[in-house]
């Protein structure tokens, strides 16, 4: 639940820059990337509360939100990797000055309920725990083209082939991982891992710093002159409250 201090803020943010430019409560469309949903979602709904307007909120993986603007989908806000919000820069008729930054995402590994946890602490000891795995289980989304990279710079892609199995999200992977049987490893982003939390799915850790890779992603209005209760959603998108509520779903921010 979003703690008082944070929705006030909102509340605060909403008023002089929603309410007071909007006669009437609107919906606003957004699609975000599915690592950072465990952030978005509780600033979203205090957005929602404070302002009166409704948030049409989706989330799709990197490659999913190019394809869908791509084929013509049409959203109020995006919230994806600078990378993907560049490429699609032809589509989009976004103010490059409205950009909002909203965190980092980095990569860990979950095991299923009750299963040891491995080492780790240390690139050694995350190949070995690789190695010594039954199954890698990741995605073919960003997450999942990088942990691919990372077997080849291991040097052990060729060890590990017969025993990976890709999905097409996190939230697939951490279903699988949650069901699972065996010492089977899921590599996936940090905050997707502790959304099951609450299921018994246990977050082993991030992998090992000079391993880890952060996917940062930002939002953006997709209309050069957005609508007043647009811009008042990407100003609370990027307030205090809202980055601390992205550090407690496991999401990096600066300051």
């Amino acid at each position: 639940m979003m703690p008082r201090r944070w929705f006030g803020a909102l509340l605060l943010c909403a008023a002089t820059l929603s309410v007071a430019n909007a006669a009437e409560a609107a919906e606003i469309r957004v699609l975000s990337g599915g690592a950072i949903e465990p952030g978005v979602r509780p600033v979203i709904a205090a957005f929602e509360k404070a302002s009166g307007h409704t948030v049409a909120l989706s989330f799709a993986t990197a490659p999913q939100i190019r394809q869908r603007i791509e084929a013509g989908e049409r959203f109020d806000v995006v919230i994806a990797p600078p990378a993907v919000l560049d490429a699609l820069a032809s589509k989009l008729a976004a103010d490059p000055m409205l950009r909002v930054a909203i965190g980092g995402v980095g990569l860990g590994v979950a095991v299923r309920p009750g299963a040891a946890l491995p080492d780790i602490s240390t690139p050694d000891a995350f190949k070995r725990a690789l190695l010594d795995a039954d199954a890698l289980v990741f995605n073919r989304a960003s997450t999942g083209l990088y942990f691919e990279g990372l077997l080849k710079k291991l040097g052990i892609e060729a060890e590990t082939a017969s025993k990976t199995t890709r999905y097409a999200d996190g939230a697939s992977v951490m279903e699988h991982v949650l069901h699972g049987h065996g010492r089977e490893l899921g590599i996936g982003a940090v905050t997707e891992i502790l959304l099951v939390r609450d299921k018994g799915l246990q977050l082993v850790g991030p992998l090992p710093g000079p391993l880890q890779n952060l996917t940062a992603y930002a939002a953006v209005a997709t209309s050069a002159d957005p609508a007043p209760e647009v811009r008042a959603l990407l100003h609370g998108l990027a307030t205090p409250e809202a980055k601390a509520a992205y550090t407690a779903a496991g999401i990096a921010t600066t300051r």
